[in-house]
């Protein structure tokens, strides 16, 4: 069970969940990047990679018997803030499409860079299953 928390007096979240307080097994979905699951990068689009990286998590959570709304926690890990910041719009549409409108607790990070070198984002996520 997942459960969003937000205190009373606070501003409303967008896009994402102050906290998620959960009970039930517990599944680590290790960092995903914009490739198939077959290891090929089809885009070296920014949107694009996070729309693949997202249906990657989503293919895990699926494969251990979860749903989306099994999702408690994801972590973003970004190369190029000027890219997440111009595109808002377009990921806010992308994530709907692949997550429908469940936001987890989430974080962002701006980072150097990542292993593979076309991967342009790598997101972690935590699922709860009953």
């Amino acid at each position: 069970m997942v459960k969003v928390i937000h205190p009373e007096d606070w501003a409303t979240a967008k896009g994402y969940a102050n906290g998620v307080i959960a009970e039930g097994k517990i599944l680590f979905v290790g960092g995903q990047i914009g490739w198939t699951k077959d290891q090929i990068f089809e885009t070296d689009d920014f949107v694009g990679q996070v729309r693949q990286t997202l249906e990657n998590i989503v293919g895990v959570v699926e494969a251990a018997g979860g749903k989306v709304e099994n999702i408690a926690r994801m972590t973003w890990f970004i190369k190029d803030k000027q890219a997440y910041v111009a595109s808002q719009r377009e990921l806010g549409q992308v994530y709907r499409d692949v997550l429908g409108r469940h936001f987890p607790a989430m974080s962002l990070l701006v980072v150097a860079d990542l292993l593979e070198d076309r991967a342009l984002v790598e997101i972690e996520a935590t699922a709860v299953f009953d």
